[in-house]
């Protein structure tokens, strides 16, 4: 018996890794989703945390992550999954019992904004897409500035709809899989 709950674990984790696989391919099907797609790709990961554990979710989330480099068509969706996008759903419960929320939400947009401008070093010197600083600063002066703050706006956007889907699954859609998964 123990098997079998094993094996229905091992098969729930890489249909989820596949989902949110598809999801980074699908960048380049739906090249204005660059930023939308990864963001859903991530928060397929959370079945994973809810009904298993989050060593399980890490360890898909590393799989999609180096698959995504590999395979999907916009590096610049792969990387914003790898450095923010496809962990931060993970860890976001764990932020989350920070006591202060002033802290909480300090801690938050700290993180997001570490990792924004370490995922745009990476795109411009690493992987050598330099053309991402021109292109921000190309439409108006102070491209980069409106972008950061944006990027910020959306970043609490993107939280607060991630708590609602959160609960959403858990409410409705978990007590429809449980018998499935169980």
């Amino acid at each position: 018996m123990k098997q079998i709950k094993s094996s229905k674990k091992v098969a729930l984790g890489g249909i989820v890794s596949s989902l949110s696989l598809l999801l980074m391919f699908l960048t380049g099907v739906f090249p204005f989703a660059e930023y939308a797609l990864p963001a859903f790709s991530g928060i397929v990961l959370i079945t994973l945390v809810i009904e298993l554990n989050k060593k399980t979710a890490y360890i898909a989330y590393v799989a999609v992550g180096i698959l995504s480099m590999l395979i999907a068509p916009i590096k610049e969706s792969a990387v914003l999954f790898v450095f923010f996008l496809g962990y931060y759903p993970i860890l976001k419960s764990s932020i989350e019992h920070i006591k202060s929320r002033v802290i909480e939400w300090i801690v938050k947009i700290a993180m997001f904004n570490f990792a924004m401008v370490t995922a745009y070093f990476t795109m411009m010197y690493v992987l050598g897409m330099g053309e991402i600083l021109a292109e921000l600063n190309s439409d108006f002066q102070y491209g980069i500035i409106a972008f950061w703050l944006l990027g910020n706006v959306a970043f609490v956007v993107y939280d607060m709809a991630l708590s609602r889907m959160i609960v959403m699954y858990c409410e409705r859609i978990r007590p429809k899989l449980r018998p499935i998964i169980k």
